[in-house]
């Protein structure tokens, strides 16, 4: 009776393993295990998302894809939430994490990071027609923000006195009223500006100025020093060549801006 309870818990341990094989994190391994496991994220669109067909799309998928093209291995795509992002580098869950991460110094004390492959930013928003790009061209206008947000206190601490501010109480509302005309402006991250492109595309939307930068890099685990470089070699090329800028219009529907780089 000992016996089977023992089987029956090793199997059920066994199937609850969301993972056949340890990721092999060394470009050599991976190379010669022919297959490279990639985190991206779970339900962050346009970065990442599930498809009408039930397949995962977007941005990171995307640079996910070219990375295993140039590799010439199989791709595994392992959803993720942020908080599984390092965990699952740290214990081999995953040979990269391209999952909309930021790079500060509390996070480069666990992992590395390559340089930067696509921009993560909050700024204004408006149609192509409006000629604004600085917050002194707000002046007299309605901005539309969600209150208590990042957005929120940068713009409140730079915006002309004349500038009406309209604080909603989230994102949803926020882009409700932006699409309906409630205000001129949007103040938002620039993933909401894009699904506000992708379903309207003739509002023409731009982005005006930006605000605050956080662009996002790709997670490699500590002390694979030749996975790193490779990495950094091929944002580089995929920058010079034109298919990171491709991905960047796909998605965000804005060309590639200038990336920060170590």
């Amino acid at each position: 009776m000992i016996a089977k309870t023992i089987k029956t818990l090793v199997a059920a341990a066994a199937l609850a393993l969301p993972f056949t094989a340890p990721a092999k994190a060394e470009l050599t391994d991976i190379l010669e295990a022919g297959v490279v496991k990639i985190a991206v994220p779970e339900s962050f669109p346009p970065f990442g998302s599930l498809g009408e067909e039930g397949e995962h799309v977007g941005y990171d998928v995307d640079v996910a894809k070219l990375i295993a093209d140039n590799l010439g291995v199989e791709l595994e795509l392992v959803p993720v939430v942020s908080k599984q992002r390092i965990p699952f580098l740290e214990t081999d869950r995953v040979d990269l994490v391209i999952s909309v991460m930021g790079a500060n110094p509390d996070r480069a004390k666990s992992i590395w990071f390559s340089a930067a492959y696509a921009p993560f930013f909050s700024g204004a928003f408006a149609p192509a027609e409006m000629e604004i790009s600085a917050p002194e061209d707000l002046s007299g206008m309605k901005v539309g923000l969600t209150g208590g947000t990042l957005e929120d206190l940068e713009l409140t601490s730079i915006a002309p006195d004349d500038v009406e501010i309209v604080r909603f109480g989230d994102n949803a509302a926020t882009l409700s009223a932006f699409q309906s005309g409630q205000v001129d402006v949007l103040v938002s991250g620039n993933t909401a500006a894009a699904e506000i492109s992708e379903k309207n595309p003739e509002m023409m939307l731009e982005t005006k100025f930006i605000l605050k930068e956080s662009p996002a890099f790709i997670g490699v685990k500590k002390g694979n020093y030749d996975l790193l470089q490779w990495v950094n070699v091929f944002i580089l090329h995929k920058k010079l060549g034109g298919e990171l800028d491709e991905i960047s219009q796909k998605w965000l529907g804005q060309p590639l801006p200038v990336l920060p780089t170590f």
